[in-house]
């Protein structure tokens, strides 16, 4: 196996009008997406297109993220997102993508863990190929989790369906349609300043997917730091679990 420096990759952003909230900042979720699209991107231009992918039957499904802003990000502003495979165990990988702005100033980042799937859906081994080129190291650590236990008896319950607009091309509503629901669920509550205030990092686990025309139910509860969020689906099965705090430490200082 050939481990060194991570390969990194880079690609520009522009904050576009719509991907601001109403106080002009750029909104939590669009991190994720700039990131799964910086990454796709690296991948492609190291010869791991989607068409590879397809040839093989394989996937990438996000299991768990870690996004924060650490600075304020205003509509109209340029970033640089860098991202590198930072490490991986057999069937899954942990992306870190830096946004940066053109002074080179950290504004955020984001830290992904996906687990390879293959066309029966199983989680399959991350391909030989990938060693040389990505260079990212095997990691004694597992994949990032959220813990929350069970809803308080305050905790506020709501349902809400699944829209064909927070789709992906995989049918299953995008990672990043996760946070805006944490944002919109804090909102709710009515906690404004919880979701819009700098630093704060959301963190997600992603236990299973929401599929289309599903409908799901979920809990939001404050405690001590910030905000909990547990999504389940009609049978009961938890979706994601998720938190909203007001910090910004970085997870490359720890495992």
């Amino acid at each position: 196996m050939s481990v060194g420096v991570p390969d990194t990759c880079s690609a520009p952003y522009r904050v576009r009008f719509d991907e601001a909230g109403p106080d002009g900042m750029l909104r939590t979720s669009v991190l994720l997406r700039y990131a799964q699209d910086v990454a796709w991107h690296h991948s492609a231009t190291r010869g791991f297109d989607r068409a590879w992918y397809a040839e093989r039957g394989l996937t990438w499904l996000v299991r768990a993220a870690e996004v924060s802003l650490i600075a304020p990000v205003a509509v109209g502003s340029e970033l640089v997102g860098t991202t590198q495979v930072v490490g991986w165990r057999r069937v899954w990988a942990r992306r870190r993508t830096d946004f940066r702005d053109l002074s080179s100033k950290l504004l955020a980042w984001a830290q992904i863990d996906w687990i390879l799937l293959d066309r029966s859906g199983s989680p399959t081994r991350i391909p030989s190929e990938f060693d040389s080129i990505f260079r990212a190291p095997v990691v004694p650590f597992g994949l990032a989790r959220v813990t929350l236990g069970d809803p308080p008896p305050a905790a506020r319950p709501f349902s809400f369906p699944v829209r064909p607009q927070e789709l992906d091309p995989m049918d299953h509503v995008n990672n990043a349609v996760y946070a805006d629901w944490l944002d919109e669920a804090v909102i709710g509550s009515g906690d404004t300043v919880a979701t819009r205030g700098v630093p704060r990092v959301a963190r997600l686990e992603y236990a299973a997917s929401a599929a289309a025309g599903s409908r799901a139910s979920a809990f939001v509860w404050a405690d001590e730091g910030g905000w909990s969020f547990l999504v389940r689906d009609a049978a009961g099965h938890d979706l994601l679990r998720a938190r909203l705090e007001s910090r910004s430490a970085d997870p490359s200082s720890r495992s």
